[in-house]
């Protein structure tokens, strides 16, 4: 697209970047990668036929190709072509299209442009705890300089480039780590595996840093508070303002000397504002104190919620994409009525007003359950309720309802639940260590607090452990799992299926009858010997 432009237009100088707005812009990157290689070498002219062979072997393309992207990068003036004599062997061959290309000026300019860009975009920063003890080491020299009386103008100014120098290295090396560590919270997903592997180490460097900031950052704020009593910071700045200004025409040299110092000022209240915090504004050293002390507990944090998601519990997140991809793939509205029924649970709001004259309407005229709302008669909803968000009907106060009997009823249903819990935990405490493989036949009850115990194990899973233990919730029950070399796939058969899984040792203690009888030895069942008797 800059190809077409007016050379006489103010895009014109712009031409060489159009390369990269076009079709193949990765070739002609690569293209003009070579041409730089080759300025490296001290080649000046390449043919095509050596721009090819200088291109990525894996993909690398025909020459048709190359000789077509060479033509275009010279019509933008990426390139300059002159004609090949160097060839020629006959008359002939000066008809022949032979030309050798070397970069341009503007060609070259902008690929420093992009190589500049790429890194600045590719570069992650460093905390610089060394350039820290640096300033420090650099302030006490400009101290002693101050306090010898007449300081050296060409020392102080040394002094202070270097000063400098440090110091916005230090400043955007901190601004470039916090912004790629931050990328590095965002887009864990990416790679979860070299994430895992690099946060302990990210750890130790952010606390060693933070370490470092405090102790050296506190030094550093004395020095400075020090530099600027009594005018010293003042003399020194002037000192070296009026060296710079040495070099400026005759006319010029008092304004150069004030333009000098006010710059020097500038720069030396940006180091004071880096680390002293002033009335109402925090010191940037602190902002990054704190900024490097908050990543530490999102890095846990993502950490957390990698290993939950890696060891099977819900994620919300995924959950709400699951289901929107059933809702998708539903295949009519009715269906995905019956999906919005079972996921969320949300019915009819007829339940908001049942009273006595509510229940003897619907005695009168039942209304099924699968009746619309927009086709079932409407509720009346006193103007009360709905201005004060509660309803209390006048009158005489309902009989106490006798609820013996339901609770009766719970409490058997209790002890059935906690009499199936018991016989479970029975059937899966072992007298030791056991092949997972050996354990047998599991009825549902069993099975089900069997995965719970699996479930709470494998939550623990870290590389390199060969042994998990975990304990339930309520304390009830206990498992170890060690790892079996080569383990085989092995089958836990239930009534609710087949469970699959590499082979392991597992010893599985029933805690609560353990503690009630410790002596008992019917407290555990061996699973091997239910087994062989089923």
């Amino acid at each position: 697209m800059y190809g077409t432009i007016d050379q006489d237009g103010p895009a014109a100088g712009y031409g060489p970047f159009a390369h990269l707005a076009a079709p193949n812009a990765a070739l002609y990157r690569q293209v003009m990668a070579a041409f730089l290689a080759a300025k490296r070498r001290f080649t000046v002219h390449l043919r095509p036929e050596e721009v090819h062979a200088a291109l990525p072997a894996e993909r690398r393309p025909e020459p048709a190709a190359v000789a077509a992207a060479l033509e275009s990068l010279e019509r933008w003036g990426n390139l300059r072509a002159d004609p090949d004599t160097s060839r020629v062997t006959a008359v002939e061959d000066f008809y022949r299209r032979r030309l050798i290309y070397q970069l341009t000026r503007e060609g070259e300019a902008a690929e420093e442009a992009l190589t500049a860009y790429d890194e600045a975009l590719g570069r992650r920063g460093e905390l610089q705890a060394v350039a820290l003890a640096d300033i420090a080491t650099q302030l006490r020299a400009l101290i002693a300089l101050a306090d010898g009386g007449d300081p050296d103008p060409a020392m102080a100014h040394l002094t202070l480039l270097g000063l400098v120098d440090r110091f916005t290295g230090l400043a955007d090396n901190a601004r470039a780590f916090m912004g790629s560590l931050q990328r590095t919270i965002d887009l864990h997903d990416a790679h979860v595996d070299a994430f895992l592997a690099y946060k302990d180490r990210l750890i130790d460097y952010l606390k060693r840093f933070i370490e470092d900031l405090v102790t050296r950052g506190a030094e550093i704020a004395g020095l400075l508070g020090r530099l600027a009593e009594e005018g010293r910071a003042e003399s020194l700045l002037r000192v070296v303002a009026v060296r710079e200004a040495a070099d400026a025409a005759p006319d010029q040299s008092e304004r150069a000397a004030a333009d000098a110092q006010a710059r020097w000022q500038e720069r030396f209240e940006g180091l004071r504002s880096w680390f002293l915090s002033a009335p109402g504004s925090d010191s940037q050293a602190k902002l990054l104190r704190s900024a490097a002390r908050h990543a530490i507990p999102d890095l846990l944090g993502v950490v957390r919620a990698l290993n939950e998601r890696r060891s099977g519990r819900s994620d919300r997140s995924a959950d709400f994409r699951a289901l929107a991809l059933w809702f998708a793939q539903a295949p009519d509205d009715e269906a995905r009525h019956r999906l919005w029924r079972s996921a969320f649970g949300l019915y009819g709001a007829r339940h908001l007003t049942v009273d006595p004259d509510t229940l003897e309407a619907w005695d009168a005229e039942p209304v099924p359950a699968s009746v619309s709302w927009e086709d079932a008669p409407g509720l009346r909803i006193s103007a009360q309720l709905r201005r004060t968000g509660a309803y209390e009907r006048r009158g005489k106060a309902r009989a106490v309802q006798d609820r013996g009997e339901a609770k009766q009823r719970l409490a058997e249903l209790a002890r059935k639940q906690a009499e199936q819990t018991a016989a479970a935990r029975a059937r899966l405490a072992t007298r030791g260590e056991v092949r997972l493989s050996d354990l047998g036949e599991l009825d549902p009850e069993a099975f089900r607090l069997f995965l719970q115990l699996l479930g709470d194990a494998l939550a623990k899973l870290r590389p390199g452990v060969e042994q998990l233990v975990a304990t339930t919730n309520d304390g009830t029950m206990e498992i170890r799992m060690t790892r079996v070399p080569q383990a085989p796939i092995v089958q836990i058969h239930t009534a609710d299926g087949v469970l699959r899984g590499p082979e392991h040792l597992v010893q599985i203690t029933d805690l609560a009858s353990w503690d009630q009888n410790p002596d008992s030895s019917d407290a555990r069942i061996d699973p091997v010997a239910q087994g062989r008797a089923a």
